[in-house]
């Protein structure tokens, strides 16, 4: 095992890309480039109106502004050295800057979850419970469940990380993917996955699966809610919000669950890849 280890750390990983196409390369740079920048700008004037103005300075900005900060970085873990890779003719990531990658991107990817839920709790709150909002979502609240969500993303990449770096690879170091997932680093581990696996199945359950599962059950209240507004521009507006909302959250958990909540003997590496770009580019864009 040890010597399997040493040799993994002086051997390093090539991350094949999304594609081994010449003629799809410069497209692609192209592409991923402007959402890349789209999003930086998006995200990065989001945090900076809702710092410098006075009248945001409230629960549901304050949620948005960690989570558009939390979208910035995830965004930034996968994306430069992807478009790099499409640039070089060098993909190749050593042990210890793939644990690296993989470490922050779990953790924001669960900490943009916990976010997600935090806001569609205050929804929930702003709509059923109008005359008790300040209460319980009183800036108290909103720290806690900011500080819970960094929290629990930590812990749980951590637990990931730390299980990752005992295991030992195989012979071959090339990654259909690009950047250092976790199901394409599973099929490539000559130890055994079963407990990793199990962790993924459980605890990550916990961070992904149940917060999906409150969104849903925030929603079917809201829904109840905003039919029984007076007004049918009230109506229409908080449709429009909700729904598009509701329509990112679907996508990001969707995507999240079909890549990382089945057996890595299942994975296929073309499909992994492009529902990898939805949760990794398309949504925090």
């Amino acid at each position: 095992m040890e010597a399997a280890n040493e040799s993994s750390e002086g051997t390093p990983f090539i991350l094949l890309g999304l594609t081994t196409s010449p003629g799809q390369q410069r497209p692609l740079l192209v592409l991923f480039l402007l959402l890349y920048v789209v999003g930086l700008l998006r995200n990065g004037l989001i945090v900076a109106a809702i710092r410098v103005s006075p009248a945001l300075h409230a629960p549901m900005y304050f949620l948005l502004a960690h989570l558009s900060f939390a979208d910035l970085c995830f965004t930034s873990i996968t994306v430069p050295k992807m478009l790099a890779n499409l640039l070089a003719h060098d993909r190749s990531i050593s042990l210890a800057g793939c644990l690296t990658q993989m470490y922050f991107f779990f953790a924001l990817g669960v900490t943009d979850s916990c976010l997600l839920a935090a806001m569609t709790y205050d929804c929930y709150v702003a709509i059923q419970h109008p005359l008790h909002y300040a209460t319980r979502m009183s800036w108290a609240v909103c720290t806690a469940l900011v500080g819970m969500a960094w929290l629990v993303s930590h812990v749980h990449s951590l637990l990931h990380i730390l299980l990752m770096a005992r295991l030992s690879f195989s012979a071959s170091h090339q990654v259909p993917h690009f950047f250092c997932d976790h199901q394409p680093l599973l099929r490539l581990l000559c130890s055994d996955t079963r407990h990793i696996q199990l962790l993924i199945f459980t605890e990550g359950t916990t961070v992904v699966v149940t917060p999906f599962l409150l969104i849903l059950t925030s929603y079917r209240a809201i829904a109840a809610a905003v039919l029984q507004l007076p007004s049918a521009s009230g109506r229409l507006w908080a449709m429009s919000t909700c729904g598009s909302h509701l329509a990112v959250v679907s996508l990001f958990y969707g995507t999240v669950i079909a890549v990382y909540f089945q057996p890595t003997s299942r994975y296929e590496a073309e499909q992994g890849r492009v529902a990898t770009v939805m949760y990794t580019v398309v949504t925090p864009c």
